[in-house]
């Protein structure tokens, strides 16, 4: 998510909602993700289609293209800022915490560190679902002192506030208007509902005074980037294999089937065979990232840039955005080339989103793969992968041009994508996610 600081925005990689049931922080986990959109999720409307969600999540995808950009500047110019901003993310994640056991639904954040949630008494707080939790009815309730140590080196100086000695203020403002404030502790975080387990000691946000653009269905955040007081992080020297994850995600053709996808923490996130490609991850405040040096279809390649000349670190990879995002010139050429090899009748899009369509009657269209060519090895990109039915008769290609390159969650649906904080690299593996 987008936290700012000094009110410059930065925006999260990937939200996720999944229902965690870990069997033992010393082993490896596998868990369930929950589209936003299928049957299983709390925000599922029986009352919209398949073309009404895919409409919705374009729409939701276009409010957090721009906020790529300040994390693509930071990675340029080596900034070591961690923001993080709630909206309306793909996935929620529930977790539980306090002694007893408190329900938290936050939007997983990959871009972000902190784990916060709004907390009683509310100065200000916005509407949600569930009830705020109340830190006074919980017996593992400790807030942290205004230590250095313990404080300001947690989330930096320009985030932590000290009024006493015995509390540590946090308060991030957003150049939007939104913002979250309140007092940093430890508490006990429990994961799991028929065999939950319990992490005592947590570093999370108790938020007292929160407004702005947030989503009535989450109470707050759960942060999953690099930092040290992420969900990744603190569980990290539990698990075994470290700080790594990893998700198979399900094609949205398929929600309404009551299927599942998958996340996995330590070991059993290795993504390995033979037909795995992996190529280096670049960690900034604000998102990850990966190098994309060309894509083609066919014999036709269109490149980034010209030999030796590709940036490091110039595409994100990002699960709350629906669509995948070009610069302009590598978009333009893959629209000739997808030009030459679809033989069908181009027409426009009914909701005026994408830009490349065709008629499609009876779904008799005959579409190509495009594939990346990663720094590591090439990923062939299924027509499933690359396009959809925004209308029964009408198939467009879910790409767009842009100034900020993302890797959306379509393109990677029915692949294991696995993320390996430790040793830097991101790998793709191509799986049917409905099996696993």
């Amino acid at each position: 998510m987008r936290i700012t600081t000094k009110s410059k925005p930065l925006y999260f990689a990937l939200s996720l909602l999944g229902i965690l049931d870990f069997l033992s922080f010393s082993q490896a986990t596998t868990h369930l993700l929950i589209h936003r959109d299928s049957p299983l999720s709390p925000l599922y409307d029986p009352s919209s289609t398949h073309f009404d969600r895919l409409h919705n999540a374009f729409q939701r995808s276009f409010k957090r293209i721009n906020h790529f950009k300040v994390a693509a500047d930071n990675l340029k110019h080596g900034s070591l800022q961690a923001p993080m901003k709630p909206g309306g993310g793909e996935y929620l994640m529930k977790l539980f915490i306090g002694t007893p056991p408190v329900e938290v639904i936050g939007i997983a954040d990959t871009g972000s560190d902190l784990i916060w949630t709004q907390c009683l008494p509310c100065i200000q707080c916005y509407n949600q679902t569930i009830p705020l939790f109340n830190p006074s009815r919980s017996k593992s309730y400790q807030t942290i002192p205004c230590l250095p140590t313990l404080c300001s080196n947690a989330l930096g100086s320009e985030n932590t506030q000290c009024h006493n000695k015995t509390t540590c203020g946090y308060r991030y403002s957003y150049a939007d208007g939104s913002h979250t404030a309140g007092n940093l502790a430890f508490e006990t975080l429990t994961l799991g509902i028929s065999n939950p387990i319990s992490l005592p000691k947590l570093v999370f946000g108790c938020a007292h005074d929160t407004a702005g653009i947030f989503d009535a269905s989450g109470s707050g955040i759960i942060g999953l980037g690099s930092g040290n007081l992420s969900l990744i992080s603190q569980l990290g020297p539990h698990l075994s294999g470290g700080k790594k994850f990893s998700y198979c995600m399900i094609p949205t053709t398929m929600i309404d089937k009551n299927s599942t996808s998958k996340i996995n923490f330590g070991n059993d996130s290795l993504v390995s065979g033979p037909e795995v490609v992996t190529t280096p991850l670049t960690i900034v405040p604000g998102g990850f990232f990966f190098t994309l040096e060309a894509i083609s279809v066919g014999k036709e390649r269109i490149e980034f840039a010209s030999k030796g000349n590709v940036t490091k670190g110039n595409m994100v990879i990002d699960t709350g955005t629906t669509f995948t995002l070009l610069p302009f010139g590598v978009y333009s050429g893959l629209v000739h080339a997808l030009g030459k090899v679809i033989r069908a009748k181009r027409v426009r899009d009914p909701n005026g989103v994408l830009d490349l369509c065709y008629e499609s009657s009876g779904n008799n269209i005959k579409l190509p793969i495009i594939t990346a060519h990663l720094k590591g090895g090439d990923v062939n990109l299924q027509a499933v992968n690359t396009f959809s039915w925004v209308e029964k008769d009408v198939v467009c290609l879910t790409m767009l041009s842009n100034d900020i390159s993302i890797l959306g969650n379509l393109a990677q649906t029915n692949f294991f994508v696995g993320y390996d904080l430790e040793s830097r690299t991101l790998s793709f593996k191509p799986t049917d996610c409905s099996k696993i």
